[in-house]
């Protein structure tokens, strides 16, 4: 019975989509300023951490959030460990017992570090998220699947490679990534720099589920247009700075596009907040040069952006939008006659 209970509380909390913008009454900032307080605490007692960081908060939004921006401003993301986990994970693709043993290994390794060196890879974020939501009676769940990124697209025989969290608060579940929210990577370097990025906290769903895709599909918390697997795969490419600009991506659907030339594309989205036309840019690569335009007919209104362009010459472009000089989104388009 109980079984089926959760099963209708569950569809009912997501068939309206959640996201931060639902709590946009609760000011944060007392939450952030205890996470901050506590930035040289150590993992070794959990209970005493989450007791501190929730010390004096009223609602389990604010409380949530003080334990996630702890862990996203003070867990390092160990880039080594995770470039050696991708390799394991691709040489053992076809050996699941080689495969086993790698996992049970990694698990060791991800724990020991996490808990002695604070750094660890997503699977140790998603664990301490979780952990410390539970130490303070917030139901939280760790989300395994596909995250995509442009330095690490997913084909269709890939093995899961990422993890994230989903957490009940006011009835509904909410998702939010801990891992990419925490900093940047610089993969020439192997060296990692915190940089809190608050557009993963309490996403909106649909955009969320353009580099996520969950291995139970319960997680995209969509109950309708639910993506498939392919759908995903297929999806554009979009960067951090689409997270904290963008609350969803609508056009196009798809990163490789075929058009004719002189045909129409159109671009659309719901913005965050107001944006200026001048701070929109495509930038235009056809492989041997680039350059930066203007698109034609942007349209701003109740935070809908629209726009347009036309390739007035065959071959094949990387196209990227920016706002403010930053990536937001990436597409490919082969114009054909």
């Amino acid at each position: 019975m109980k079984q089926y209970l959760y099963i209708g509380i569950f569809l009912i909390a997501c068939h309206i989509q959640a996201q931060q913008s639902d709590f946009s009454h609760i000011d944060f900032r007392k939450a952030d300023s205890l996470a901050l307080a506590h930035k040289d605490a150590d993992l070794y007692d959990l209970q005493e951490l989450t007791n501190n960081l929730i010390s004096g908060l009223t609602t389990d939004v604010e409380r949530f959030r003080a334990i996630y921006f702890w862990v996203c401003t003070n867990i390092e993301n160990d880039y080594s460990l995770y470039l050696k986990n991708k390799r394991k994970r691709q040489r053992f693709q076809s050996d699941s017992l080689k495969t086993q043993n790698w996992n049970s290994q990694l698990k060791k390794d991800v724990f020991r570090k996490l808990i002695k060196h604070k750094k660890t890879i997503c699977t140790g974020y998603a664990y301490m998220v979780q952990e410390l939501a539970t130490l303070a009676n917030i139901p939280c769940e760790i989300v395994h699947g596909y995250g995509k990124t442009s330095t690490n697209l997913i084909s269709e025989t890939d093995t899961p490679n990422h993890t994230w969290n989903a957490v009940k608060l006011e009835n509904k579940w909410y998702l939010c990534d801990p891992t990419w929210a925490s900093g940047i990577q610089n993969p020439e370097t192997a060296t990692f720099m915190f940089q809190y990025n608050d557009g993963y906290f309490l996403t909106n769903p649909t955009l969320f589920a353009i580099n996520h895709y969950p291995q139970d599909t319960k997680w995209l918390l969509l109950d309708d247009k639910v993506p498939t697997f392919n759908e995903f795969l297929e999806a554009p490419i979009v960067y951090g700075n689409a997270y904290k600009s963008l609350e969803t991506h609508n056009e196009p659907k798809m990163f490789h596009n075929t058009i004719k030339k002189y045909e129409t594309i159109g671009f659309s989205y719901t913005l965050k907040k107001p944006v200026s036309n001048n701070s929109i840019r495509l930038l235009i690569d056809n492989g041997s040069s680039n350059r930066q335009i203007t698109p034609k007919n942007i349209q701003i209104t109740d935070q809908n952006l629209t726009m347009e362009h036309q390739f007035n010459s065959t071959g094949f472009y990387d196209v990227h939008l920016m706002m403010d000089e930053k990536y937001i989104s990436t597409y490919t388009f082969e114009v054909k006659r």
